[in-house]
């Protein structure tokens, strides 16, 4: 079965953009998993950065996506 490889052109400041939005959704989950802080505390900073990375990813993704599309259609 032949192997189906897309290709996605990316700029360097969307790989940035990308990068830190993985970065705070990360630092967002390690404080809901860790124990250092004050459970409330950890809990609302965890919380918080979870959901800005996760809700920053959409317009990203979208954007990439959008942008492959038109490429993939033009000859």
């Amino acid at each position: 079965m032949p192997e189906i490889i897309k290709k996605a052109e990316l700029t360097f400041p969307e790989i940035g953009l990308i990068a830190g939005t993985r970065g705070i959704l990360g630092a967002g989950i390690g404080l809901l998993l860790a124990s250092k802080l004050a459970n409330t505390k950890r809990r609302s900073i965890g919380w918080t950065l979870f959901l800005l990375g996760a809700i920053s990813t959409i317009p990203i993704v979208r954007n990439v996506v959008l942008k492959n599309q038109t490429q993939d259609t033009t000859p």
